[in-house]
């Protein structure tokens, strides 16, 4: 333990009992006889906790206690008190004092004490330091983080907005990548000019060059008017083509003509269309491994990749959990209009401990289910999946099909049965099945004596 004490007491013995004692363990140690001197000591040193007797003569401990709260509130006060006078401790509690000893002193108490106070200091200093590194990171819009492996990816991109370079994005699913798209786009030049995105495997493989530039009436079938491509869209601004590695081959060469002449036609067009384009690209596969199945040029690898950013997954970087959290709780707390504000502790280490396969994503998904459960202002353990909340993770169960689905049921129904206090019919209507449905799962899977 370390922190810088005043004892406050007009009986000089008392001050040096304890000086000494706390001298042993390590702290600093400054005294006073009277509640005057005592403020002369605060204005000139730097104090953490204040002890002070509370019977004294010219001001009593707890008007001392009173204006140290007031004026130096990042001092944490101790009230020393015969039994008689406990009940002034107690309101005096109840005003800011941190806790209270009665005369004679027990030095083994006194430690607890201080032990507590000075763990209770140490985690309202982390807070504000989590708090201030929350305010400072997000240098980018909607990018939240304090990791030194994510401090890198976002100074790369910094850098890369400053220019017109194309840019490839590669991560796990769910670790940002559009999201690192969009900051780029929104600290670059390009700002005041469309960002236009497009997940290239949702699109089919037939429509896909009607997508990217656009077709004119009559140029197949169902084409009954002029379409402009997404390329013509983002003209003078940001264009970020999401799963860059779903591209079939043969659009692939006409991406490289694009990257290389910024021109095109549109499907069934002969006019040459000319755009100013920045081309930010994305993928969670190994495109080098692409390329040696024939699978992705070679020569359009390297045009994406002249600015290549990483995104670490969420497992190697734990330390930007918390600040998540607090981030999706205060995102769905609004859209959800509930009053969630915290996380319990226990809740929060669950979170820090799981893997999350899913990445940011699912911890988002995690955080919003469980503000849409929770029953009161605080998130716990027991608003979260079981998986996570039991620490119960498990990534191959080496389980067939039928017997997965079994289980994802069975857990589903404990955990409704859990949050409804073993009510069959409430537990029913949450899962939106008959309560003779519910019976014969419990028979099936056997009686909940598990359901705590």
């Amino acid at each position: 333990m370390s922190a810088h004490i005043l004892i406050v007491d007009d009986e000089e013995i008392q001050r040096e009992l304890l000086g000494g004692h706390l001298k042993k363990k390590g702290f600093t140690v400054f005294s006073a006889s009277s509640g005057p001197d005592a403020l002369i000591v605060i204005g000139k040193h730097t104090i953490d906790i204040m002890i002070t007797d509370q019977k004294m003569p010219e001001m009593s401990g707890i008007e001392l206690a009173g204006k140290v709260r007031r004026d130096h509130p990042n001092i944490s006060v101790m009230i020393l008190t015969a039994f008689g006078s406990v009940d002034d401790a107690v309101q005096a509690m109840k005003n800011g004092v941190e806790d209270y000893l009665t005369k004679p002193i027990n030095l083994e108490e006194l430690d607890i004490i201080l032990s507590r106070i000075i763990d209770k200091r140490h985690l309202i200093k982390e807070n504000e330091q989590l708090k201030e590194q929350i305010r400072k990171a997000p240098r980018f819009p909607g990018i939240v983080y304090v990791s030194e492996a994510m401090e890198e990816v976002m100074s790369k991109a910094a850098r890369a907005a400053e220019s017109s370079a194309t840019v490839l994005v590669t991560g796990e699913s769910g670790t940002g990548k559009e999201l690192i798209a969009r900051a780029i786009h929104e600290v670059s030049k390009r700002k005041n000019k469309p960002f236009v995105a497009v997940n290239c495997s949702a699109i089919s493989e037939n429509l896909i060059e009607s997508e990217f530039f656009g077709h004119e009436k009559g140029a197949f079938t169902g084409a009954d008017q002029r379409r402009i491509g997404k390329f013509e869209q983002a003209d003078g601004g940001t264009l970020f083509l999401d799963e860059i590695g779903e591209v079939p081959i043969n659009i692939q060469t006409k991406l490289l003509r694009v990257l290389q002449e910024r021109a095109f036609e549109r499907v069934g067009g002969n006019e040459t269309i000319h755009v100013d384009v920045r081309i930010i690209t994305a993928t969670n596969r190994d495109l080098e491994e692409e390329i040696k199945k024939n699978v992705f040029r070679q020569d359009l690898f390297y045009r994406l990749n002249v600015v290549s950013i990483e995104i670490p997954p969420l497992k190697k970087r734990k330390s930007d959990i918390p600040i998540l959290i607090e981030h999706f709780i205060r995102q769905y707390a609004r859209e959800h209009a509930k009053p969630i504000q915290a996380i319990t502790p226990e809740a929060l280490d669950s979170l820090v401990k799981y893997t999350f396969p899913g990445n940011a994503r699912e911890l988002g998904n995690i955080i919003e289910q469980a503000v849409v459960l929770s029953r009161s202002d605080t998130i716990t353990a027991r608003d979260l999946p079981i998986h996570i909340s039991t620490g119960d993770e498990k990534t191959d169960t080496g389980l067939g099909l039928d017997e997965q689905v079994a289980e994802l049921e069975k857990t589903t129904l404990w955990k409704a049965l859990r949050e409804n206090a073993g009510n069959k019919s409430a537990a029913a209507r949450v899962l939106g099945i008959s309560e003779r449905k519910i019976r014969y799962m419990l028979k099936k899977y056997g009686e909940a004596a598990e359901i705590e």
